[in-house]
């Protein structure tokens, strides 16, 4: 089956090659690694999402490195001290340790296997950096717990000089039909999810293009109370920061609001982006949806046919993902 993961050994190859490969603007030895990797599937560039760190290391002035987990580090040295936070204070007071994060951006790459919107492999690799970010110990506000040691709300900063090159960290390969299979859904019915993508597959949208051609899928994992793995997901528009939201106006009908929906999806690049862009995101405000549907029980009708379903179908039952 097309669709189907890689075996562990492969993976883990996966990983220890792109481990040891430098990060490129256009990632093209990644890209060589991922046809390897799936040599049934093309992956290609989709999106890059950044913006976000996770805690890094500890080192010392002189850059000589403590450890690669400050959390773990962290933990240990306390049990050292039998649970004494000023004990482990003393210890390290004149050190002058210094506590790194990892700046990182999430690349992802997808393949598809076959026609319909769920048929396509995501892969997403993070491209992290290591920098200094702040004095491990502030001796004017010291830290009286573990959270406030590891991750403090007003840190002593320093400049985020770079320790560390660029390197690639695997983060997750998800056959999206088997993701989009898992998601929560109504008796009897579909997930938001999965109607989101049955409603591509049958719109002028769908038609023309591949789902992953215009949108990727956040994947997110937690643990429930009862310790079971949860899994939610949630489409993410490939075209988000070269598109503007509507400038809807209450009295925004007809023409105009024709005219507003024709630049819209011109500008996304594909027709009836305007609803999935509604149903997934605010850039289409809900009230367009209503205020063509007033138009056409006026009988101005500017969608086509197979549109005009799908917008009915969400006014009689509205819905978002």
């Amino acid at each position: 089956m097309i669709g189907c993961p890689p075996d562990e050994p492969t993976l883990q190859h996966f990983i220890a090659e792109i481990g040891a490969t430098p990060p490129r603007p256009h990632h093209s030895a990644l890209l060589a690694a991922a046809a390897r990797l799936v040599p049934s599937c093309d992956f290609r560039y989709a999106l890059t999402r950044g913006g976000w760190y996770r805690l890094g290391g500890v080192i010392r002035p002189d850059g000589t490195r403590l450890a690669d987990d400050l959390e773990s580090w962290a933990e240990s040295e306390l049990d050292a001290c039998d649970g004494d936070m000023e004990a482990l204070l003393d210890h390290h007071a004149d050190d002058g340790l210094l506590a790194t994060r990892l700046s990182g951006l999430t690349h992802y790459f997808v393949a598809p296997f076959g026609p319909e919107a769920a048929d396509f492999i995501q892969l997403e690799i993070e491209e992290l950096q290591e920098l200094l970010d702040r004095q491990l110990i502030d001796p004017e506000h010291p830290p009286t717990d573990l959270p406030e040691l590891t991750d403090p709300v007003t840190p002593l900063a320093v400049e985020p000089h770079p320790v560390g090159r660029p390197r690639y960290h695997f983060r997750r390969i998800t056959d999206m039909r088997r993701a989009v299979a898992r998601q929560a859904a109504p008796i009897g019915g579909l997930s938001p999810l999965a109607r989101f993508m049955a409603e591509w597959e049958h719109s002028s949208a769908g038609t023309r293009s591949h789902f992953c051609e215009h949108w990727i899928v956040a994947v997110r994992e937690h643990q429930d109370r009862y310790r079971n793995t949860v899994m939610s997901a949630s489409p993410i528009s490939l075209h988000t920061r070269k598109l503007k939201s509507f400038h809807w106006q209450p009295e925004s009908r007809g023409a105009d609001l024709s005219k507003q929906i024709l630049a819209f999806d011109h500008a996304a690049g594909y027709p009836s982006a305007w609803y999935f862009h509604m149903v997934a995101g605010a850039l289409a405000p809900r009230d367009v949806a209503f205020g063509i549907g007033q138009d056409l029980e006026a009988g101005f009708r500017y969608l086509p046919d197979g549109d005009i379903g799908l917008l009915e179908g969400w006014l009689g039952s509205p819905y978002s993902v």
